[in-house]
């Protein structure tokens, strides 16, 4: 041991030792035993910082204590036995006992003391604990249901958690905390604070930083940061919001567009909430439309200073996270002006308020109110008259203004520094559709269980049926839960990419990004709306949180960009991925290279035989990929002729993109079809697992052939498909919805979604 171990602090190891056992010591346990050490007179101050030290989430104590821990409570332990029973006090004071004198400090009243402590962290001995914590001993009341299955639960559930699987149950281990229990608080400033002091205990647990890097707090892990944001997306999602402003865009703005001297100064503060900020991009008479914003940032030589204005009232800052109540400091984004001439939109960090809250001179808040949803959530809108700030705020990685007054960029392009800015804030792209996800995932969970219990009509003299069984409502969920799945793998495809990105695949990713954010939130708001129908009246409850999902998730489809402004993004990057050299050089050349390169292979008749309506043929990976790669090629060249022959005509090119936006939109969706399925069946054929991968395979084959049916039209104009092969594949959807249903309580299951966060009362099992 690397500290002075007194007997003292032997009494506290057995208790420390089963507090940690789980990896993880709640914001209950914290508080609760930091206060107690606090009110030890019998403890030194040296003791105390060590116990403190012990008790902080952010250094948990290694495994090598851990185990150090172990062995010496062995020991004790066996001397101390007495039927069987060891309590952790009593342990302790053996372990005391050896280690030195105790007769100073040992009294009537410390001991206790200490007997208060343990039985009000809930830890009476060892073997209590380690049944409380026995997954034996959990879900007892699902077991009947989910052993009449063949479906590989642990191993599906594996592969959902992809590598972050401890992780994730750490935070779930959090939630459970009675601190973070679930009200309904409709008064917005009380439900805000409640967000705040959430957000504040996930800080504390170091959540918030893990994608900074480790000088800072964090642990360089996007992905991990990615796997928190979408777990807290089980629990409120007004608690996953105010996470992502305050760690994601606020700490991802300094962390990404800042350097190193604002990581220094800035980083630790805003990781452990002791810096609130907001992202303030978006303008109420710009929106989407970033480049354009009017708010400015005027370099002043005389003072050293950048000036930051608001021209008008449209050019307020609108809709910010953080800005209402709770935010001292803001990324603004600006055209930054030096010297008369106009460097494009730039960050600078813009203070609002003092640490009591006092709005500083020259900066005008107002509250945005209540909101369809979200309430947890202090959205505002900003101005700014002429606000002064150092030079140093100048975010500065792609932009930077020298002592001497000079402007000077490592991108000389004023629209390639534009773009490359906002590619490094993309992590919000990344895990909006995630926590959107959870939302949909969670909103399945509770109507799958409502179905495989409720019943209703059925046979004369004859039990009724359960509404699960009826074929309708296996249409409504079965597909949504094989989509959910192909988009869960999907994102975890898309985070690892983005984590190991190089400055080449940005472009790539960025499309990608924005498709599976568009793609993923209007899943989760079309999921979350048949899943409440699908429970009737109780799904109208608001106790059986569909209300919340609905109202918290609808602005998910348009924050983080518009989804239908990122699906024409996403189409012109999918139109620039045929010839990447033509990137830079505008719409006629990438248009002309697109239709002379693959107008005459893509338009061959019977890509795939047309009439084969074989139920092998039609489970096919090929056949699958095929038609839905099809569909993509064939769009990317009719889009590109129409293109060509508008601007051949002499017609603007924004305006030829005008009236080919509707089909832009058509091959953006196309898009995210085949990629959604080619990263799932690419995680069927990776499973080495035969029993897994059957139950993988099943799930894929849904998502396929449901998502070719969906597009039958298509298909039949095309003449690809004949409509006895449509008929075939709506049949063997409907054929494959019933299979999912005989195990849809495992495939559920797999989700791995705790009760105290699910805590809808009709998603429990009869």
């Amino acid at each position: 041991m690397t500290f002075q171990l007194t007997p003292q602090l032997a009494t506290f190891i057995p208790l420390f030792y089963v507090a940690w056992s789980d990896a993880v010591l709640s914001p209950s346990e914290v508080v609760l035993i930091q206060d107690k050490i606090k009110q030890f007179k019998w403890l030194s101050e040296d003791d105390k910082d060590q116990l403190m030290q012990w008790s902080d989430p952010l250094q948990p104590p290694s495994d090598a204590l851990m185990l150090e821990w172990l062995t010496a409570i062995g020991q004790h332990a066996q001397k101390s036995a007495s039927n069987g029973r060891q309590k952790l006090v009593d342990i302790g004071l053996s372990m005391a006992k050896s280690s030195g004198s105790t007769a100073e400090w040992l009294t009537d009243d410390t001991l206790k003391a200490l007997r208060q402590l343990e039985k009000a962290i809930g830890l009476t001995s060892l073997e209590m604990h380690a049944q409380l914590l026995s997954q034996d001993q959990i879900k007892q009341e699902r077991l009947a249901v989910l052993e009449q299955s063949s479906i590989d639960i642990q191993g599906l559930k594996a592969l959902l958690d992809d590598d972050y699987q401890a992780l994730r149950q750490k935070v779930f281990r959090v939630l459970q905390d009675p601190m973070f229990k679930l009200q309904h608080i409709r008064n917005k400033e009380e439900y805000r604070e409640q967000v705040l002091q959430w957000c504040q205990l996930i800080a504390d647990q170091g959540f918030g930083a893990l994608h900074f890097p480790d000088v800072y707090g964090g642990k360089n892990d996007m992905g991990a940061f990615a796997a928190v944001f979408e777990t807290l997306g089980y629990h409120d999602l007004s608690l996953v919001v105010k996470f992502g402003v305050q760690f994601g865009l606020w700490g991802g703005a300094v962390l990404w567009l800042g350097t190193e001297k604002h990581h220094q100064r800035y980083l630790k503060d805003i990781g452990s909430l002791a810096l609130p900020g907001c992202f303030a991009m978006t303008e109420t008479g710009h929106g989407s439309n970033v480049r354009d914003c009017e708010t400015t940032a005027t370099y002043d030589p005389y003072d050293d200073c950048l000036i930051v204005h608001s021209p008008s009232q449209d050019s307020g800052k609108d809709y910010i996270g953080n800005a209402a109540a709770h935010g001292q400091m803001a990324a603004v984004f600006a055209q930054l002006i030096v010297q008369g001439e106009n460097h494009g939109v730039h960050a600078i960090l813009v203070p609002l308020r003092d640490k009591n809250a006092n709005v500083h001179p020259g900066v005008r808040i107002e509250d945005c109110a209540y909101k369809l949803g979200l309430n947890g959530v202090d959205n505002g809108r900003i101005w700014f008259n002429q606000v002064r700030v150092p030079r140093f705020n100048l975010l500065n990685k792609f932009g930077n203004i020298d002592e001497h007054g000079q402007y000077s960029s490592p991108i000389k392009s004023e629209a390639k520094r534009f773009f490359t800015m906002l590619g490094t804030l993309v992590g919000g792209r990344l895990c909006v559709p995630r926590a959107g996800l959870s939302a949909a995932k969670s909103s399945l969970a509770i109507a799958v269980k409502y179905a495989l219990k409720r019943r209703q009509f059925g046979a004369e003299h004859q039990q009724e049926m359960l509404i699960m069984d009826y074929p309708s409502h296996q249409r409504r969920l079965m597909p949504s839960l094989a989509k959910a799945y192909a988009l869960d793998f999907a994102l975890t495809y898309l985070t690892k990419r983005f984590s190991d990105r190089t400055e080449a695949d940005m472009r790539s990713i960025e499309t990608l990004a924005a498709a599976l954010k568009s793609e993923a939130t209007w899943f989760t708001s079309d999921t979350i709306q048949a899943c409440r129908e699908a429970c009737g009246g109780k799904g109208y409850l608001a106790e059986n949180r569909f209300a919340d999902f609905k109202a918290d998730s609808d602005i998910f489809t348009t924050f983080e960009g518009d989804n239908t402004v990122l699906m024409q993004l996403v189409a012109k990057g999918v139109l620039s991925d045929f010839n990447k050299e033509i990137t830079e050089d505008g719409w006629k050349s990438m248009v002309s290279f697109v239709s002379s390169r693959f107008a005459d292979t893509i338009r061959e008749k019977n890509f795939i035989n047309s009439h084969n309506s074989d139920e092998c043929h039609l489970c096919s990976a090929d056949f699958q990929l095929a038609a839905t790669e099809y569909r993509l090629r064939d769009l990317s060249v009719s889009v590109g002729q129409r293109l060509r022959h508008y601007i051949a005509r002499g017609i603007d090119p924004h305006q030829a993109f005008l009236k080919c936006q509707n089909h832009l939109l058509a091959l953006a969706k196309a898009y995210v079809d085949f990629v959604v399925l080619e990263q799932f069946i690419k995680q069927v054929n990776e499973c080495t697992d035969s029993k897994l991968q059957q139950n993988l395979k099943v799930l894929c084959d849904l998502y396929a052939l449901h998502t070719i049916e969906s597009h039958k039209g298509w298909y039949l104009e095309q003449a690809c498909m004949s409509g006895s092969k449509t008929r075939a594949i709506r049949r063997l959807v409907d054929k494959l919805c019933k299979k999912v249903r005989n195990d849809v309580a495992c495939y559920i299951e797999a989700f791995g979604i705790p009760e105290h966060c699910l805590a809808a009362p009709i998603a429990t099992y009869s």
